[in-house]
């Protein structure tokens, strides 16, 4: 388990799929992803089980968010295509539970899963895709240091129009040095 204050990143179970099938139904969760079509209890279960035969360090991580006195499942991230050799990885992360939106829940995510990364899985580089009208997440993400490194011109079309793609990263030696200031 990774822990911080007010999030916990563990490991998906089974029992988290109804979870999962529920919140990329919903459009509104849906438009942060590339998962365009409805989802059955069936693929989650299929993803669940290629999930399985992934690295360790691949496989996706259940967010949990401390609602009063207990923890509460409201989404999933994790690290994917992890380049051993050239030490870069991409994260991606839902929060799928529109009740912990807009709450500093995602800024807290991404800061664990940069020290993971970093500190634990001994990456050099992070990097996320994000569509270029996801504002808020575009913002959490510059929030712990991402910076903007590319971008997939009308990469994605999505409600009618076509939209750029930004590839955002971050080094472990900008992580660092960030970290190094705030104390």
């Amino acid at each position: 388990m990774i822990q911080g204050e007010r999030v916990r990143l563990r490991a998906v179970e089974r029992e988290d799929l109804p979870r999962f099938v529920a919140w990329f139904n919903d459009p509104e969760v849906r438009r942060g992803l590339t998962s365009h079509l409805p989802m059955s209890q069936a693929d989650e279960e299929k993803w669940y089980e290629g999930q399985l035969r992934q690295p360790p360090a691949e496989r996706a991580l259940a967010i949990d968010v401390l609602d009063g006195e207990q923890w509460v499942h409201a989404g999933s991230c994790g690290f994917l295509g992890i380049n051993w050799k050239d030490r870069r990885g991409e994260v991606g992360i839902s929060i799928g539970d529109k009740r912990y939106w807009g709450k500093g829940y995602g800024t807290e995510v991404m800061r664990l899963l940069l020290q993971h990364g970093f500190e634990t899985l001994n990456l050099n580089r992070i990097y996320l895709r994000v569509f270029a009208y996801n504002e808020g997440a575009i913002k959490v993400y510059r929030r712990v240091g991402f910076q903007e490194e590319g971008r997939l011109r009308e990469d994605h079309y999505f409600e009618g129009r076509y939209w750029d793609t930004l590839i955002m990263g971050i080094l472990r030696r900008d992580w660092q040095a960030a970290r190094e200031g705030e104390g």
